[in-house]
């Protein structure tokens, strides 16, 4: 027997429709419905009974779409704490944040609803990147490709995050060399060398004139 051909939409709205007579049906009403689904389609039988059961799990199946979690308020709270910690990155100002937000507070700069204090704090270190990447990209414009590291240099000079160093004694330093160029490179400026015991925090910094 040949069967219409149908749209894929009305295909569609059949299955629908008499996948849930189907399935809130016994076991001899369900061969009866089948039997007439067949005829109508020409699915084989198999097929029909694969597509029956499966209309009612696509349509549970669905995800619903996600709330954001991170909202303006949050948004602005950080961007606040990241100008007061001197813009560190956020690996290393995830640790800095109950003794900012509570200092802050105290001072009155800054006054936040239990519910943004609570997202506030509990933001992991990529989050906080990912929150403060537009004010970032706002502060610096397009900014200049980083030149990478030669495999050769990476192999032989050992790198350590602020992670890393877990519990140190004083006398391991991080150190930095600061241009304060004004975002050009050319011709001579100062310089300042940083040197921060990790353990105690202590800073120096001296001033070199190049």
């Amino acid at each position: 027997m040949a069967h219409k051909k149908v749209s894929k939409k009305t295909r569609e709205e059949l299955v629908r429709a008499v996948g849930e007579r189907y399935r809130a049906s016994n076991q001899n009403e369900k061969k009866r419905i089948l039997d007439e689904f067949i005829a109508v389609t020409g699915y084989h039988r198999k097929h029909a009974i694969r597509l029956l059961n499966k209309a009612g799990a696509r349509q549970t199946s669905r995800r619903p779409s996600k709330a954001r979690i991170y909202d303006d308020a949050v948004r602005e709270a950080v961007v606040v704490l990241w100008e007061a910690s001197d813009r560190i990155c956020g690996k290393r100002l995830k640790p800095m944040l109950p003794i900012l937000v509570a200092a802050l507070e105290r001072h009155g700069h800054l006054n936040l609803d239990e519910a943004v204090r609570s997202k506030v704090l509990s933001a992991s270190a990529a989050t906080i990147d990912r929150i403060l990447a537009p004010t970032k990209f706002a502060i610096s414009g397009e900014g200049k490709k980083r030149t990478k590291t030669l495999p050769g240099v990476r192999r032989s000079v050992p790198v350590r995050t602020s992670g890393d160093w877990k519990d140190p004694v004083p006398g391991y330093m991080e150190a930095d060399l600061v241009a304060h160029c004004g975002g050009l490179m050319d011709g001579s400026f100062v310089h300042s060398f940083v040197l921060t015991d990790i353990a105690s925090g202590w800073t120096e910094c001296v001033a070199l004139v190049v």
